[in-house]
């Protein structure tokens, strides 16, 4: 199971040809990667482009509000098998007024199946949008000390569905500063995933006791996100740039 983290593709080649020589299924967790495309065979002399989802023997999406698109909440699975296809059928709501196995409720209104289909007529100007944001924030932060940014690997077409960066501890600063010191100024921004092994609910149940991940520590104490929504302007980004380089000087 492989997550196309915050927009970037993960490198598949290596990891489809692990699954093919151990024969296992491959899950694609495309929740964030609406739009990404992946370079195949880039090391053949025809290397093709090929949407994130498009890979999987299950691929899942997500619909969430922040989401590229969006229908206010759910998702999608895709597959390409008709035994797991009828599988997700079954669990999703079942025969009407017959189950044979427990499954769920997890049917779309018309409406919000309305709200996803209308988007996806502009899909190509969201992404086009949500590029052109990576990229800019990219091009005015680069020389910016202090920050690590994002990294669009060549054999990638990352759609930046969130602009993270990380805070070196050089600065005297942690990502809970920063936040603070940005929402002074009227930047709304949010710190990065905490790690499931900190997970209180987990701690709790005695799961991963005495266990530490110290780069997803890292990234969940000093990583925040920028403003990137298909909404922001490029005044907004301007601002939001000036301000980081007045905190960070």
């Amino acid at each position: 199971m492989l997550v196309h983290i915050y927009g970037h593709p993960v490198d598949m080649d290596p990891i489809l040809e692990l699954a093919e020589r151990n024969r296992l299924a491959v899950i694609e967790d495309a929740a964030e990667g609406h739009g990404a495309e992946y370079l195949v065979g880039r090391d053949n002399r025809e290397p093709v482009w090929r949407r994130c989802g498009s890979f999987g023997t299950l691929s899942c999406f997500s619909f969430y509000a922040n989401k590229l698109i969006t229908t206010g909440e759910g998702g999608m699975i895709l597959t390409d098998r008709a035994e797991v296809a009828e599988k997700a059928r079954s669990l999703q709501s079942g025969r009407r007024f017959y189950h044979e196995e427990l499954g769920f409720n997890f049917r779309i209104t018309n409406l919000q199946a309305a709200l996803g289909r209308s988007q996806l007529e502009r899909v190509e100007q969201i992404v086009s949008k949500k590029r052109w944001t990576g990229w800019e924030y990219t091009r005015r932060l680069a020389r910016l000390p202090g920050l690590q940014l994002p990294v669009e690997e060549a054999w990638a077409r990352s759609v930046y569905w969130m602009y993270g960066v990380v805070v070196s501890e050089g600065t005297g600063m942690n990502a809970e500063t920063m936040v603070r010191q940005l929402a002074e100024h009227g930047i709304e921004t949010r710190p990065f995933f905490l790690g499931m092994h900190e997970q209180p609910v987990f701690r709790r149940r005695g799961w991963f006791l005495n266990e530490s991940y110290p780069i997803a520590e890292r990234l969940a104490r000093q990583g925040l996100y920028l403003p990137s929504g298909i909404a922001l302007t490029e005044e907004q980004l301007g601002h939001v740039v000036k301000t980081l380089q007045a905190i960070l000087d």
